[in-house]
């Protein structure tokens, strides 16, 4: 194989600094995530809606029981709940007593990445006053103090939270310990895959050498989709198509060199418009045939490091997240039950054109089916 220096790819971010649109899709056709994301597309949220022919657009009153029937496939999903409880705040739920820890999204729940939503920072001081233990669980590649710190910088208090878990701490962590047998047999040199506008991510302690060359490379490490780490510990800025090509010649050595994906969300919410997430990269890798681990959503490993924090059993245990995919998909998956945001990333996909509006039952249903992810609690916005 050639050798590979990575100043042969484009080091234009002008794809990474457009706005991310995940395509509409049919609901008579069977579609998996991860095959409907185009990380190629640059059009902005508002550019289209449903058809209005799909959905029923007329308002329903979220306090009533919706049960809705579903096509369960055979997944981890199999066993979710067939039915979905509307509401019109968190309330409920809370003064039920059933939940004894909240697992909740940072970014679609708590805040859009640059403000808090409304009523999100009077309801988490609700929430906790009734004792109810709350960790963050979050598929942002950034170490839990970032997350601390991005959270004080909004209004919210840290110190009601329990604790922080997120995918670029579980990474950081795997890496440092190497106690689990796919991390111990990963090596030290790795392709660096990493944020530019953002910030790059340190690897600081890791003892990892970043290199230049797929053949000098181990495995994969991916933080960001906006730059390539430099053996210098620098970054080149580096578009998708660069990035992609990159796993493409990954894949295509003798034995595809593993991939650590340590933000697996394919967008994610930023002021009401969607960037594209590491998890596109390690999509696109699977699909080339190489071996990925998912560190966070839907994987299990962050429900189950966050149930282990509270001590609390899964019966006790509730996730409120606004991605189909990840926190609810990833909740049926860890046993847990699961209450969806309908206004953060699938806003646009129910229909939806303002904060607090009510989706449709028929919305979430079609749109939970598509995932194979079926949430217990479907509400418009994280209020009490």
């Amino acid at each position: 194989m050639r050798a590979l220096s990575f100043s042969h790819f484009s080091s234009s971010p002008s794809i990474l600094r457009s706005k991310i649109k995940i395509p509409r899709f049919h609901c008579a056709s069977s579609v998996n995530p991860s095959s409907f994301l185009s990380i190629s597309s640059t059009r902005g949220r508002d550019s289209s809606r449903f058809h209005p022919s799909l959905l029923s657009i007329s308002t329903k009153t979220m306090s009533t029981q919706c049960s809705i029937s579903r096509e369960i496939d055979s997944s981890e999903s199999g066993k979710a709940s067939r039915s979905f409880q509307c509401l019109d705040g968190i309330r409920t739920l809370s003064e039920s007593g059933q939940f004894k820890a909240w697992f909740l999204d940072q970014y679609g729940v708590l805040h859009d990445g640059k403000n808090p939503y409304p009523g999100a920072i009077a309801t988490l001081e609700k929430l906790a006053a009734t004792g109810a233990k709350m960790v963050i669980i979050s598929n942002s590649s950034r170490r839990a103090v970032v997350t601390y710190d991005k959270l004080r910088a909004l209004g919210f208090n840290p110190s009601l939270f329990l604790g922080a878990i997120t995918s670029g701490e579980l990474t950081h962590q795997y890496l440092l310990r190497r106690d689990d047998p796919w991390f111990a047999a990963l090596g030290r040199k790795c392709i660096h895959m990493t944020w530019n506008d953002r910030g790059a991510i340190s690897l600081e302690g890791l003892g990892l050498e970043v290199v230049s060359r797929v053949d000098d490379a181990e495995f994969i490490l991916a933080h960001g989709t906006e730059a390539i780490g430099s053996p210098s510990g620098g970054s080149q800025p580096m578009d998708l198509e660069g990035l992609e090509e990159i796993l493409e010649l990954c894949a295509k050595r003798s034995k595809p060199i593993p991939m650590v994906v340590a933000n697996p969300d394919y967008v994610t919410v930023e002021a009401r418009d969607l960037r594209v997430m590491p998890g596109t990269l390690g999509a696109k890798y699977e699909k080339l045939g190489g071996d990925v681990r998912w560190m966070g959503k839907p994987d299990k490993v962050i429900y189950e490091s966050a149930m282990g924090l509270t001590g609390i059993n899964p019966k006790e245990c509730i996730t409120v997240g606004d991605s189909l995919h990840h926190d609810i998909k990833g909740a049926n998956g860890a046993g847990i039950q699961s209450a969806f945001i309908t206004g953060g990333i699938h806003a646009d996909e129910l229909g939806l054109d303002s904060f607090g509006e009510t989706a449709t039952p028929d919305a979430v249903h079609c749109l939970s089916t598509k995932f194979y992810a079926y949430p217990n609690f479907v509400l418009p916005s994280f209020t009490w």
